[in-house]
């Protein structure tokens, strides 16, 4: 099971903010006016694991359909001003790093595919913060412990959607098996490539990529860098196995280095050894 949240269609709400933090009891963030943006959450975080991005953009559109970006700026390609509009969260990657680096098992995988942290168990060690290629989990700083996206676990043991999926107003987060998902989305972006919007695409629905696919996955009008997403995300412990097998074969060497120097030595005791002793006979 899984997330595909169409960006094409949000409204930056934040309905799925609200109600993320209201059923999983996420403590109260954003209250500050940053002066950078009408988005006062900023990014994703302990006490943020849903987040709506505002990105503005100032450039000519050329043609961008009102269907797919309503707010998108005049369709004539003279330019103007448009808000790119984004529910971040989680991604629950097919092969995620941070269950390879937690020591304690407080990251596991899920019966439904996702992976969730046990706040109960985690020791607060912060590895898992280091090893998301997308910077997703993040410690509080009351307690140290990491903190992030469970997909509403709880909810879905009880066969209901998440809570962020059920408050979205427009059906941009949208929650289903993944593969009835990717269908989906692919037939929306063939879609508004008919529209005109040429810049649509997916993230993250590939299995094939560097984390497997994610069981977040989105589709985006632009790069994803503008979005603050990884191009080309690959999970962090891609090379632990090479590097555990090049650490075992050096010290294996060294090992074996120090055998041999110690049976050297030892034949050289053995030889003075002799030589004394035959002094001494005669």
């Amino acid at each position: 099971m899984g997330f595909f949240t169409d960006t094409s269609v949000c409204i930056g709400c934040k309905a799925c903010e609200v109600a993320c933090k209201e059923w999983n009891a996420v403590p109260e963030d954003g209250l500050e006016f940053t002066g950078m943006s009408y988005d006062n959450t900023q990014g994703l975080g302990a006490n943020t694991w849903r987040h709506v991005a505002f990105i503005e953009q100032e450039r000519p559109i050329g043609g961008v359909a009102d269907e797919a970006a309503p707010d998108a700026g005049p369709p004539d390609g003279d330019g103007g001003l448009r808000w790119l509009m984004s529910s971040d969260v989680c991604k629950h990657c097919t092969h995620a790093a941070c269950l390879d680096v937690c020591p304690t098992g407080s990251l596991f995988r899920t019966e439904f595919g996702t992976v969730v942290v046990q706040e109960d168990i985690c020791n607060g060690c912060g590895y898992c913060v280091p090893a998301c290629p997308y910077g997703v989990i993040d410690q509080r700083k009351d307690d140290g412990r990491a903190w992030k996206c469970t997909l509403c676990y709880d909810r879905l043991g009880a066969g209901r959607e998440p809570a962020c999926a059920k408050a979205c107003p427009t059906d941009s987060i949208q929650f289903g098996p993944l593969e009835e998902l990717r269908e989906r989305a692919a037939d929306r972006v063939d879609r508004l490539h008919d529209l005109g919007v040429d810049g649509a695409r997916l993230y993250g629905h590939d299995p094939e990529d560097g984390v497997g696919g994610d069981g977040a996955f989105f589709l985006l009008l632009d790069e994803p860098e503008v979005y603050g997403l990884p191009p080309d995300p690959v999970v962090t412990t891609r090379d632990l196995p090479s590097m555990w097998r090049h650490a075992g074969a050096a010290a294996l060497t060294l090992l074996g280095g120090l055998a041999a120097l110690f049976a050297a030595h030892g034949s050289v005791d053995r030889g003075r050894r002799t030589t004394w002793y035959g002094r001494r006979g005669r």
